[in-house]
């Protein structure tokens, strides 16, 4: 089964999975700006990876623009964010996002990346700064909140291989569902 992971990161987390990914799997792996230079027609599991942006998987519209024409293929795409696997916040957000890309027969999964304050451009620095300062003056903050702002004080990396076991385990359904047709 061929495979081609498709990302695109900003501070380098979503760029380490998807080198992770297409690594584990025997895959092909292309930046966003690549991939839409080429034809993927010719890959039958293709995965998309960005990072959690206001409430979506950045840059997730090219990769939707083009499941009609990948018909028939095995489609994913994880998404990687700064909250803890098994934060509820995080779980919002994927079932949110998984909505729409269920509908379209893609599988959705979170990995957990972490902050990179030194790698984010200005513009999202400022907005996790201001995102900090707001939650930090907030009176009576939750249990949850409290942690959010110390997580997000500083840089952190809570990436690990691990968290694309999933992502894999999906793929190999394929290649099995492929052998067994065969």
């Amino acid at each position: 089964m061929r495979t081609v992971v498709v990302y695109h990161s900003q501070t380098g987390f979503t760029r380490r999975y998807a080198e992770w990914i297409a690594d584990a799997a025997g895959g092909d792996c292309f930046t966003l700006q690549e991939a839409r230079k080429r034809d993927l027609s010719g890959y039958d599991a293709i995965v998309y990876g960005g990072w959690a942006c206001a409430g979506q998987i950045s840059k997730i519209g090219w990769f939707e623009e083009q499941i009609p024409a990948w018909n028939g293929k095995r489609l994913a795409a994880f998404c990687v964010g700064a909250s803890p696997a098994d934060d509820p916040e995080g779980q919002v957000f994927l079932d949110k996002t998984v909505q729409d890309l269920a509908a379209a027969n893609v599988q959705v999964f979170y990995c957990p990346g972490g902050l990179n304050y030194e790698a984010m451009s200005l513009r999202y620095r400022l907005m996790m700064k201001a995102f900090l300062a707001g939650l930090r003056a907030k009176k009576d903050r939750t249990p949850q909140e409290e942690v959010m702002a110390a997580m997000l004080g500083s840089s952190y990396d809570i990436s690990d291989r691990r968290y694309i076991e999933p992502v894999l385990a999906f793929l190999s359904e394929t290649q099995k569902d492929q052998e067994e047709d065969c």
